[in-house]
Formats: C-alpha cells, sequence, structure tokens
C-alpha cells in the first residue's frame, strides 16, 4: 500500500483552510484524512487543523495494539472526539465562533477500507476503467439532486453548491456516514477537498488516476488541472494505491 497528498491554497483563497494527513498506524495500517475548514479569518483553518489532528491521535492510540476489532467504532469514536475538540473551541473563542470542518477519513489494511464522512469531502474508487463515488454529499444541491430537482450536472454549476447541510465541530454531536470498501490490489482510493472536485470532472479524476502517469505524481497532475482552471477554492488531495 503507498500513500500521497497534497494542498494548495489554490489561486483565489489568501489562506488555506484544508488540511490533510497521510500515516501508516502499523505495519500495513494506511490512514488518510482531508479536512475543509469553513469560519472567517482564519477560524477554517483552526477548525481544520484542529479536527485533523485530533482524529488521527484519537485513532493512532486506538490502533496501538493493532487494528481495532470494529473500526467503523473506532472511526465513530475519534470523530467524535474531534468534533467536542473543535465545538468546544469554537464555545470558548470569540474569533473561532461558529467555525467547523467537514472531514473525510480512510482506513485500510489492503484487503478493507473503511471510510467516514461528514460534509461535501469526498472519497472515490478507481478500479480499472471504472471510478465511483463512494460518499454522499452533506449538501444542499446533494439533496436537491437525490429528489430529482436537479440533475447532477446542474449541480456543478448551482449558485449554492458550496453550501453544506452537515459539518463537525458546529454542533455539540454529529452523525458521520459510514462505507465499507473491498480493497482489490492495485486499485485506488481518492480523498479530496470540494476545491478538487468542484474543478476536475470524475472521468478526468479517473484518467489522470489510472492513465495520467505515475502514481506518486498523480495528486500534483491533478493540482495543476485545477490550477489551470482558476482554482477559485483551495484544494487537497490525498492518493491510496492498494
Amino acid at each position: 500500500m503507498n500513500l500521497w497528498g497534497i494542498t494548495d491554497r489554490g489561486s483565489v483563497r489568501k489562506e488555506n483552510q484544508d488540511a490533510y494527513q497521510t500515516v501508516f498506524l502499523r505495519e500495513g495500517l494506511g490512514l488518510g484524512v482531508v479536512c475543509d475548514g469553513m469560519g472567517g479569518a482564519l477560524a477554517g483553518n483552526v477548525a481544520s487543523t484542529l479536527a485533523l489532528e485530533t482524529f488521527v491521535g484519537d485513532l493512532t492510540a486506538q490502533c496501538a495494539e493493532g487494528l481495532p476489532q470494529e473500526p467503523m467504532d473506532a472511526l465513530l469514536h475519534a470523530a467524535e472526539r474531534a468534533n467536542e475538540v473543535v465545538y468546544r473551541r469554537s464555545r470558548e473563542d470569540s474569533a473561532c465562533h461558529g467555525m467547523g470542518t467537514t472531514l473525510v477519513a480512510a482506513l485500510s489494511d489492503g484487503a478493507h477500507v473503511w471510510v467516514l464522512n461528514i460534509g461535501d469531502s469526498r472519497c472515490y474508487q478507481a478500479d480499472g476503467e471504472e471510478i465511483r463515488q463512494v460518499t454522499r454529499d452533506h449538501s444542499l444541491v446533494e439533496d436537491l439532486v437525490a429528489r430529482g430537482d436537479i440533475t447532477p450536472e446542474q449541480a456543478r454549476s448551482h449558485p449554492r453548491k458550496n453550501l453544506i447541510t452537515r459539518a463537525l465541530g458546529v454542533e455539540p454531536s454529529v452523525t458521520p456516514d459510514l462505507y465499507t470498501v473491498e480493497g482489490q490490489p492495485g486499485s485506488f482510493l481518492l480523498l479530496c477537498s470540494d476545491g478538487l472536485s468542484n474543478t476536475v470532472s470524475d472521468q478526468e479524476l479517473l484518467y489522470e488516476v489510472i492513465h495520467g502517469g505515475a502514481p506518486d505524481s498523480c495528486c500534483q497532475r491533478l493540482l495543476d488541472i485545477a490550477l489551470i482552471r482558476g482554482a477559485p477554492d483551495n484544494v487537497t488531495a490525498v492518493l491510496f494505491q492498494l
């Protein structure tokens, strides 16, 4: 298993409020996390960084003796802890009031992948000639698509496409979505913030992951495409090669 990641503030934003980490918690046990913070001034950066550090720290402690018997419960515990820490900081620090962050995480032992999602940062699986979105966005436009009010194509340009309906740290508790994916040798998982998925199409993601070149330069290639197209938001990508 291999892990790579990249983040960039993009071409418009003054700060990078995204954060990511890739780490092997133990030999053969990889973790990737992407957070996209929100909040005035520097609060978004505080939210994403604090959530990332707390989530990874909690999961690292849980995996000290090996893969937990219930990996989903371990991910949930880490997310609950991160939510508590970010929410408390937002209540205690007036400069951080109302801040929050998305969080998408994938934990894999190679044979299995456990995914947790809050917000509209995404997890994709690319295998052979297909790419599929594992997670479902917690966003207004995703709800509109689910109801049949707009098409997925219309959602990409909808004026309220950045409005999310669930975030970590905004309320005293949060309910993540959980997914299990079977790991296929040589297949890929891509985690990303909406700064990438709003700029690069799914088919372009698939091409770069499978055909674009060496896997270790894939995240940079995806970032380059986003930058060429103006990158109006922060851009973050994490790639697993199982």
